[in-house]
């Protein structure tokens, strides 16, 4: 059997490695159009910050190598321009000499990625402008920087690889501004979760442009002018483009191959695309979200890879399916780490299905060990409990809580499942009640109506004719600020107020971040006062009503 691989990275170079443990006896033939048929692209903005020093430690595998472990024939600098499934052939361009050629296959794989966005706006192929995708990318903005030693970089885009690239260019000691056209960075999180990576940039000095795109670029004597859709105008010696990525679809398009409403390659559960002697895999592919079983699509490198292995499991005669992605992701943002999994409030908005959250500000250890620091954790379900999403951000822990999140997602656990969870925990590790834990019996409780809840977002709408606002802190913990209205009794005083507590209105109550409120909120419901608690408690608030 003769298996053709249309491009390397996370996808082709999986599906070559997968499909030659299960086939001895198999050619495999991978083609890359570039000069590295391996390389790990999510390192690319650290090895220009400094973090990752050698350019060696990003090359995965070499044609050499995999020759050699896998006899895997693997063909840099062959573009592939054109297939004819009817004849079962490849046409292929070798860059290096020029010669074009055809390859028989009995089946082809696709992993032929996406492209950065380039929006066809005046001055973005002004020199110091620059997308990063790949190593040679990566080369020129480093020889950039080396050449020019810029002062002030503009990066266009605040997704992972534009915060990435932000980062680490204030590393470098530059000026940094993040122009976005959403209301906030990293779309994948809820907005006022999103706020606290706003603040977290703030305070490494990077300049937020939020809600505002890009118009153009001018190049001068001076540098670059940034000019912005609000008819702003940003100096610069240096532009990242971080738009975001397309399907690279152009071969699967004139092969008459079907895509979907996004250009994605439709591909079926064992990744085959609507012929079944071509797969794809990876970046261009379209394939099911596991919890809503619609058509989707993720840029990301661990569901490529699984698909590769798919791929290369069904090839080899294997019963295998792909059983869809739930978008489990995680960046670094300096000090912090956020980390998301599931379906944010925006998706299941559009998907029309009904949905509660609760938000908990708790330790990623115990308190009384050295270096506790505060993980903030969203976790967004169902009526019936089931899990959609969570968020979590923080200093330390916070992908461990996502992951355990994600699993519980793929394995259909509940709120109430996580009540119960049994995770590690020693004083430098967790708690015996981990963030976890907490979230599902703040949720739990919220189901079981021990303990209504009320979002940020809902407190400017409340009438105060119908509301009471209770803050249950201390009085000192006022200067941090409160929410207009509230009157304070502090939770230790509150069975002496009752009195005070007006019983023909409903009581939303908060705290710093939501456990005294809890406390509150019981006490009131079991003196027949219809109370509510405030999620995420004052904090949430305050971070998501901030202005940047």
């Amino acid at each position: 059997m003769k298996v053709l691989i249309v491009g390397g990275v996370a996808g082709g170079a999986s599906a070559a490695a997968r499909l030659r443990r299960m086939d001895e006896n198999a050619e495999i033939i991978m083609f890359e159009r570039g000069p590295y048929v391996s390389f790990a692209n999510c390192g690319l903005p650290y090895h220009i910050g400094g973090s990752i020093p050698e350019r060696a430690q990003l090359l995965v595998a070499s044609p050499t190598s995999l020759r050699r472990t896998l006899n895997i024939d693997s063909r840099t600098f062959s573009e592939v321009t054109a297939i004819n499934p009817e004849l079962k052939t490849i046409t292929v361009h070798n860059l290096k000499r020029d010669e074009t050629y055809t390859e028989n296959y009995d089946k082809l794989v696709l992993a032929t990625g996406a492209s950065p966005i380039v929006p066809p706006l005046p001055g973005l192929d002004s020199p110091g402008v620059f997308v990063l995708h790949n190593i040679p990318e990566m080369d020129a903005i480093i020889e950039w920087i080396r050449i020019k030693n810029p002062r002030r970089a503009v990066v266009v885009g605040g997704g992972f690889i534009g915060l990435e690239v932000a980062e680490n260019l204030v590393e470098k000691g530059m000026q940094v501004a993040v122009v976005e056209m959403l209301p906030q960075v990293m779309a994948p999180f809820d907005f006022e979760m999103a706020q606290i990576i706003h603040q977290h940039l703030v305070n490494h000095r990077v300049q937020l442009l939020l809600g505002d795109g890009l118009k153009g670029v001018n190049s001068s004597a001076d540098g670059l002018e940034v000019n912005l859709t609000s008819g702003a105008s940003l100096p610069a010696d240096l532009v990242i483009l971080s738009i975001g990525v397309r399907p690279e679809n152009a071969l699967a398009k004139t092969a008459g191959l079907e895509l979907g409403p996004k250009g994605h390659i439709v591909t079926n559960l064992q990744m085959q695309t609507s012929d079944p002697n071509i797969y794809a895999v990876g970046d261009a592919a379209q394939v099911l979200n596991f919890q809503t079983n619609q058509p989707t699509s993720l840029a990301l490198a661990g569901p490529a890879s699984r698909q590769a292995r798919v791929a290369a499991d069904h090839i080899a005669g294997k019963k295998t399916e792909f059983r869809g992605v739930i978008g489990t992701s995680v960046v670094k943002i300096f000090d912090l780490t956020a980390a998301s999994t599931g379906m944010n409030s925006k998706q299941l908005e559009v998907a029309q299905l009904p949905f509660s959250s609760v938000t908990v500000h708790t330790s990623n250890h115990v308190g009384y060990y050295p270096g506790s620091t505060t993980v903030s954790l969203k976790l967004i379900y169902g009526p019936e409990g089931q899990i959609y999403g969570a968020q979590a951000i923080g200093t330390s822990g916070v992908d461990k809580r996502i992951d355990v999140l994600a699993t519980a997602i793929r394995g259909h656990l509940t709120v109430y499942d996580l009540e119960e969870l049994e995770l590690a925990y020693a004083p430098a590790y967790g708690a015996p009640r981990d963030p976890v834990n907490n979230a599902g019996y703040a949720a739990a409780n919220q189901l079981r109506g021990e303990m209504p809840v009320k979002q940020w977002n809902e407190v400017k709408d409340l009438d105060l004719k119908e509301w009471f606002l209770l803050d249950v802190r201390d009085p000192e913990e006022l200067s941090l600020g409160w929410i207009p209205g509230a009157v304070n009794i502090p939770l230790h005083e509150l069975r002496e107020h009752l009195d005070e507590i007006p019983r023909d209105k409903k009581v939303l109550i908060n705290c710093q971040t939501g456990q005294r409120s809890y406390f509150a909120t019981r006490i009131l419901k079991q003196h027949g006062i219809d109370a509510y608690n405030l999620t995420g408690g004052y904090k949430t608030y305050a971070s998501a009503t901030e202005n940047f």
